[in-house]
């Protein structure tokens, strides 16, 4: 039987991009909440964009200034510049590489457009998510209490979690690598540590927030996002856990996040818009005091729903 649990969040940003600005737990649980305009420059000064501006004394001279006291200003290094361009240009043709790869390797193992899937296989209708069901692995529905939508999909497996989000992306390119960058320089602002890296499912963001411990103590959480575009939609996941460093646990959820299928529709959306998800027609609710053994009854949100 495969158990569903259905938890009510508060209201949360929706955006693929928005993922650590709400603390160090969101970020162990996958929630979402980045800075907007994080990417782009904020202003015109140097102090807006981040470069502090020059200090007085000799530190903050200009080259013409200290040419004028008898100082030579300093040389370019025009050997040193195209050893740093050749650099440049060299990693971001391994990424497009594996951009490509990863491509490539979403049509033949997943996540699947629904017009790929395998017509003969079980599935859940979730909406815009079509999933498979998997041993051993809970699901439960992430609610947004305020608007009664369901806003995500997270699975559950020996106490790691995998949660899942679709969205909807332009037919010209994909969403993965402005997204990462944006994932990547949220962590950074937040004094957390962010490592981009080649993964099982591609280019992915491994995340160290900083967080506080139960013995009163400070530590990280950590947290791996994946992302893999598809035909006009884009699917991101959030493994934390175990899974999130190991790789014999993170296993089975990686299968489940390949095993998904994500269906865009016909109807127009704007990029990074939600695809919609709903709640299965079948699904029984029923307290989440009653539990069951093996399944994992989320903190917040008194309904689990079983399926089967």
């Amino acid at each position: 039987m495969m158990a569903f649990g259905k938890r009510k969040n508060r209201k949360k940003d929706s955006r693929p991009e928005a993922a650590a600005e709400q603390g160090p737990d969101s970020a162990e649980a996958g929630q979402e909440g980045a800075p907007e305009g994080l990417a782009a420059g904020a202003g015109s000064t140097p102090e807006a964009a981040g470069v502090p501006a020059a200090q007085e004394g000799s530190e903050g001279r200009t080259a013409q200034e200290k040419s004028s006291q008898g100082e030579p200003p300093r040389r370019k290094d025009p050997e040193g510049e195209a050893a740093q361009g050749k650099a440049s240009q060299g990693q971001d043709a391994e990424e497009q590489d594996a951009e490509a790869a990863a491509v490539a390797d979403r049509a033949s193992q997943g996540p699947f457009d629904a017009s790929e899937r395998d017509e003969e296989g079980h599935y859940i209708d979730l909406g815009g998510l079509m999933v498979r069901p998997a041993p051993d692995v809970n699901i439960r529905i992430d609610v947004d209490q305020k608007r009664q939508n369901v806003v995500s999909v997270t699975f559950q497996h020996e106490g790691s979690s995998l949660q899942v989000q679709a969205f909807a992306a332009p037919k010209s390119r994909g969403l993965w690598p402005e997204i990462r960058t944006e994932l990547a320089e949220s962590i950074r602002s937040q004094s957390g540590v962010a490592d981009v890296t080649d993964g099982p499912l591609g280019r992915q963001v491994t995340a160290k927030v900083p967080a506080a411990l139960p013995n009163g103590g400070r530590g990280f959480k950590v947290a791996r996002f994946v992302g893999v575009d598809g035909p006009r939609w884009f699917l991101r996941g959030v493994i934390s856990g175990d899974a999130a460093v190991k790789e014999r646990a993170a296993r089975p959820l990686e299968d489940v996040f390949r095993s998904l299928v994500v269906v865009r529709g016909e109807q127009p959306m704007a990029p990074r818009d939600l695809l919609p998800l709903r709640v299965p027609q079948d699904a029984v609710a029923r307290d989440a005091q009653e539990g069951e053994a093996g399944l994992d009854v989320p903190e917040r949100g008194p309904e689990i729903t079983q399926i089967g």
